[in-house]
């Protein structure tokens, strides 16, 4: 079951309002979309120590791992920017410790999602395997 992509969009815009984001006042939602048509989402944490501020995409890898989705991701959306401007300046794209996690649970269903980076004139439609070529995966493990 395959979300649609203003859906998944829509429910990263929502996520964003929950972001805790003090120091920056920039906001960002993500929301990733599963094969069995869940959604999870999260929103950036950050903290006065900003080593341990948590990005919108880890937050929701962390939720959907704890609350055991294991199933292919088919897609991701991230929108970001100032409070009240979410989705208004340049496309947002995970970076590369999101992308690394991202890696991750799409190994786990063997699947490269794609990932719409939402900005307020255009949406970067992308494979993950696009945004984070040759990866580090389980299977470099073995």
């Amino acid at each position: 079951m395959t979300i649609d992509r203003d859906t998944l969009i829509a429910a990263a815009r929502a996520a964003a309002t929950s972001a805790y984001a003090p120091y920056s006042n920039f906001h960002v939602g993500a929301a990733l979309s599963f094969a069995d048509g869940s959604v999870v989402t999260g929103a950036n944490v950050e903290n006065a120590s900003y080593g341990l501020t948590l990005c919108a995409e880890t937050v929701a890898v962390g939720k959907a791992l704890s609350e055991d989705w294991r199933g292919a991701l088919e897609a991701v959306a991230v929108i970001g920017g100032k409070a009240g401007g979410v989705g208004a300046g340049a496309p947002v794209t995970p970076c590369g410790r999101c992308r690394q996690m991202l890696n991750e649970v799409a190994a786990l269903g063997a699947s490269d999602p794609t990932v719409w980076c939402v900005g307020q004139d255009e949406v970067l439609e992308l494979r993950l395997s696009e945004l984070l070529p040759h990866a580090f995966g389980p299977d470099s493990l073995a």
